[in-house]
């Protein structure tokens, strides 16, 4: 490592988490099938501790496919410019808006809670909007640091020593 440049990270507060929660609108959502993983950019919305991911089918939709077989999924936040770096992994349940709840987001609601609606090729009318919850059970924060510094969350069940496998 003496040849290899770094950066220290530290773990982030619980308010520092949900200040990027709320702050943030796209995501990159991981979903797996099988042992293939799939990861695309997502809409999101985080409101009164709910995430709310808004996703499209088209009837051929390979997300759909994970979707419907993950059992657990994970959605990166993240940025790493002006030198500073963070990032936020939810890890939970993906659970499909039934019905019943999803009646009270019409098209002003997902338009004020969501990015525009990314459509490639598809005719729009063969597209249907599709709400998902990410339940969390884990949901872990980071941000650079300095060397020493130690940041201690609320929760005992985040993650907030180093590890080798949370980089911003």
């Amino acid at each position: 490592m003496e040849h290899v440049e770094y950066t220290y990270t530290v773990g982030m507060t619980d308010e520092e988490v949900t200040e990027r929660l709320r702050a943030g609108t796209t995501a990159v959502l991981a979903l797996a099938h099988d042992n293939d993983a799939y990861a695309l950019p997502v809409s999101y919305a985080y409101r009164d501790g709910s995430l709310l991911l808004r996703l499209s089918d088209d009837g051929h939709s390979k997300k759909m496919t994970y979707a419907g077989t993950t059992d657990e999924a994970s959605l990166l936040l993240y940025d790493a410019s002006d030198g500073d770096s963070w990032s936020v992994v939810v890890e939970g349940e993906l659970r499909r808006l039934p019905p019943e709840e999803r009646q009270s987001f019409d098209a002003a609601a997902i338009n004020d809670a969501f990015t525009d609606l990314r459509v490639f090729d598809e005719p729009i009318g063969d597209v249907e909007v599709v709400l998902f919850e990410l339940v969390p059970n884990r949901v872990t924060g980071r941000r650079t640091g300095e060397h020493n510094e130690t940041v201690r969350s609320e929760d005992p069940g985040s993650d907030e020593g180093p590890s080798d496998d949370d980089t911003p």
